[in-house]
């Protein structure tokens, strides 16, 4: 599984910690994890809008299998994931929260608070919180006894998304002026190059770029 590492401007310091932690559990689970950034305040300073197209644009191309995201708190990084198509964000908090979000929702995408909460010992809950990722398959269900019924509302909501969301190809070629700026932020940088490395798909790559090129 390929793993995408995606950080807002306002929390860059810390993306070398939380890079190395997901990097390290990651591979000794037999995972690879790409390092989207932000890497430092002096970047382009994506927020968590522009993250949030990237996210989508990577799990629906195949670039990535899964996403780390998250902002100070989490949750604007996790509303705005969950606005865009074919993306399944759950805020995680703590190990529990990793456990129960990838057995019960089977989601393609944590947010995690990067500031609040963020003191002595953050790097061993955010170790722990990588840990649960890859415990069991996502989508075993919780408690077992309740596994049908989670597996089958996980698959109805994604069946909801997909009939209530805007095609990603529409939003990242838009005439809007904001979105425009904001697909062209999502891609600034060196996350255009890593992205062209790692897409599946063709159309998507071509919505990128006239997007990007608009």
């Amino acid at each position: 599984m390929k793993i995408a590492l995606v950080m807002e401007w306002s929390t860059s310091e810390r993306n070398e910690i939380v890079f190395q932690t997901l990097k390290k559990v990651a591979e000794a689970n037999g995972h690879t994890v790409v390092n989207y950034g932000q890497l430092n305040m002096e970047d382009n300073r994506q927020t968590y809008n522009q993250n949030a197209i990237l996210i989508s644009t990577l799990l629906n191309s195949g670039a990535a299998d899964f996403v780390v995201t998250g902002c100070g708190t989490g949750e604007g990084a996790m509303l705005a994931a969950n606005a865009m198509p074919g993306v399944c964000c759950g805020l995680v908090v703590d190990p529990s929260d990793s456990y129960l979000f990838t057995q019960v929702n089977a989601g393609n995408c944590i947010a995690l608070p990067f500031a609040k909460g963020w003191g002595w010992g953050a790097e061993v809950n955010l170790e722990y919180v990588f840990e649960k990722l890859f415990v069991k398959e996502p989508g075993g269900g919780y408690p077992e006894h309740a596994a049908a019924s989670e597996k089958k509302n996980a698959a109805l909501l994604n069946q909801l998304k997909r009939v209530s969301h805007t095609d990603l190809k529409d939003i990242l070629t838009s005439d809007d002026a904001d979105v425009r700026e904001m697909v062209k932020a999502a891609f600034a940088g060196r996350r255009m190059e890593l992205f062209e490395a790692d897409c599946k798909d063709p159309e998507i790559l071509r919505a990128v770029k006239s997007g990007v090129n608009a």
